[in-house]
């Protein structure tokens, strides 16, 4: 089992990227979404951009990991 996790593309420099979801960045590469750019919501596992996905998706599945994380602190 995958576990993708939502952000929103921040910068694009050639193959990579500076993604971010709740005040957290990091740098991903986007080598699988060519036509990516800023401001985009993508699924991110293991450091790969795998699928982007419109803002109403990116938004309810982030809702879901926070409500997760709320139960499990």
């Amino acid at each position: 089992m995958c576990l993708a996790i939502p952000l929103t593309i921040e910068e694009i420099q050639d193959k990579t990227a500076v993604a971010s979801a709740n005040g957290i960045s990091q740098k991903i590469r986007i080598d699988f979404l060519p036509d990516i750019q800023i401001g985009d919501e993508v699924l991110v596992h293991a450091g790969f951009a795998i699928e982007k996905i419109d803002k109403e998706e990116a938004m309810k599945t982030k809702e879901v990991y926070k409500e997760l994380f709320d139960v499990i602190k």
